[in-house]
C-alpha cells in the first residue's frame, strides 16, 4: 500500500527550481516534499559547466531569453538576482570566478552547490525523496491535489511541477511536465531541442567532413540575431558556441549566415597582394587553419595564384567568407541539446508566482516553462529565479 501523507507543498522535480521552490516554501514553515524518479537529486546541474556548474551570469537580462512573451521573466529575475545566489554561495564557502561574459562558475565541482542546496532543504525542513514515480495525478477539489506514486499517495495544497525539459534523456528527462500541464487544460508550445548542434544537409556533409575538430572565431547570425564565438566543425555538422546560441532562434528551413574573419576585411588582404604569386589556399592558411583553407578552395573555387583573378572573383571569395551561408537540414536532436525550447505557455501563468491562472495551486517552474536562456549560465539562473518566485506564495 505505502504510506499516505498530507503536506502544503509538493514539488515534481528535484533539479534546480524545485529544490529552490522548495527551500524558499519551508522558509514560511511550509510543510514541503519534493519527489523525483532519479537516484540522484540534481543530475543536470551536476554535470553543467563541464561539471563546475556554470551557475549564472552576472550580466543577466531579459534580453538573453527566448520566449513567445519575451517580458515574462522580467518579474522573477528582478526579484533573484545573481548576486542574491553569489550571496547563498558566500554563506556556505562556496568558491567561484567569473569566466568570460559574465559567466560565473564553481572553482570547485559542481557537488559543491548540490550539497548546499541538500543542506538548505534540510535546513528549512524540505524533504526529498528519491526513486518515486508518479503513477496518476488528480484535483479531489480546489487546492486539493491527489498524487499517487509507486511509493505510495499524497495530498497538497499546492503542486509545483519542476521537471524540466526533454535534454539529456540519458539522466531520465521525460516530457511528464508537459503532461501534466495537459491534463489540467494548459496549452504547451511545441517543446524542440535548443542549444543544440546543428546539421549539414547531404551534400555539406560530402565537402566539409573532413573539417570534424577545427574551430573558427566567427560571427553567426539568423533571424535578426547574431553571436560571435566559436564555431566547430563535427562529423555531421557545426557546433561551438555561437552555433548553439543561435540554434535558439534558427527553424528548419532557414539559412544561418556565418562572418569567418570578423575582425579583418579579407577583400582588403587581397588588394594589398593583388599581383601577389601566392596561391589563395596558401594566403588563407596564413588566417585559417590549413584543412579549412584547402576544404574551402575545392568547395567554392579553384585555388591559383591571387594575380591571376579578376577583381570581381576576388569580390565573390570576400563575400563568401564573410557571408558564408549554409541551410543546416536539422538538429542533433535532445540527445544532444542543453536545454528545451517551448514548453508551458507563458500566457497561462502569472510571471509574479508562476502559478496557473486557471488552476488555483497548481504551479510550473524551471526549464518545463516556455522560457530559454543563451548559453552562458541563464537558464540555470531561470531556474533558480522561477523557483524562488513560486516558493513566495505555494
Amino acid at each position: 500500500m505505502g504510506f499516505q501523507l498530507k503536506k502544503d507543498v509538493v514539488i515534481i522535480g528535484a533539479g534546480a527550481s524545485g529544490l529552490m521552490c522548495g527551500i524558499e516554501a519551508g522558509k514560511r514553515s511550509r510543510s514541503v516534499l519534493i519527489i523525483d524518479h532519479a537516484r540522484q537529486p540534481c543530475e543536470k546541474i551536476r554535470i553543467s559547466g563541464g561539471g563546475h556548474c556554470n551557475f549564472t551570469n552576472i550580466n543577466l537580462h531579459y534580453e538573453n531569453y527566448h520566449s513567445s512573451n519575451p517580458h515574462f521573466c522580467k518579474s522573477a529575475i528582478a526579484c533573484y538576482t545573481p548576486y542574491n545566489f553569489i550571496y547563498m554561495l558566500n554563506k556556505h564557502g562556496i568558491n567561484y570566478y567569473e569566466k568570460e561574459n559574465g559567466q560565473m562558475f564553481c572553482k570547485d565541482s559542481s557537488a559543491g552547490i548540490i550539497n548546499m542546496l541538500k543542506q538548505e532543504c534540510n535546513k528549512s525542513g524540505a524533504q526529498i525523496l528519491l526513486n518515486c514515480k508518479i503513477e496518476e495525478l488528480k484535483l479531489i477539489k480546489e487546492r486539493c491535489f491527489h498524487i499517487k506514486t509507486s511509493l505510495g499517495e499524497i495530498e497538497s495544497e499546492s503542486l509545483v511541477i519542476a521537471t524540466g525539459g526533454l535534454s539529456y534523456p540519458a539522466l531520465g528527462a521525460t516530457d511528464i511536465g508537459h503532461r501534466i500541464a495537459k491534463q489540467f487544460g494548459l496549452t504547451v508550445i511545441q517543446p524542440r531541442p535548443a542549444l543544440v548542434p546543428l546539421t549539414f544537409n547531404s551534400e555539406d556533409i560530402k565537402l566539409f567532413r573532413e573539417l570534424s575538430g577545427i574551430s573558427i572565431d566567427s560571427i553567426v547570425s539568423c533571424n535578426k540575431k547574431h553571436f560571435r564565438g566559436n564555431i566547430l566543425f563535427t562529423h555531421r555538422g557545426l557546433s561551438g558556441p555561437a552555433i548553439l546560441n543561435i540554434s535558439l532562434y534558427w527553424n528548419i528551413g532557414d539559412s544561418i549566415n556565418i562572418n569567418l574573419m570578423p575582425d579583418l576585411d579579407i577583400h582588403e588582404i587581397f588588394l594589398t597582394k593583388r599581383q601577389s604569386k601566392i596561391k589563395l589556399s596558401n594566403l588563407l592558411s596564413q588566417y585559417f587553419p590549413d584543412r579549412f583553407s584547402r576544404t574551402f578552395c575545392d568547395a567554392y573555387t579553384e585555388s591559383k595564384p591571387l594575380n591571376q583573378y579578376t577583381e570581381k572573383e576576388l569580390q565573390k571569395i570576400a563575400h563568401q567568407i564573410h557571408n558564408w551561408k549554409i541551410q543546416p537540414s536539422g538538429t542533433e536532436g535532445f540527445k544532444k541539446a542543453e536545454v528545451t525550447l517551448g514548453g508551458i505557455d507563458t500566457n497561462e501563468l502569472s510571471s509574479k508566482t508562476m502559478e496557473s491562472k486557471q488552476v488555483p495551486g497548481l504551479y510550473f517552474t524551471g526549464e518545463v516553462v516556455d522560457v530559454t536562456g543563451q548559453l552562458g549560465g541563464y537558464n540555470l539562473h531561470w531556474a533558480w529565479a522561477s523557483g524562488y518566485a513560486a516558493g513566495q506564495y505555494v
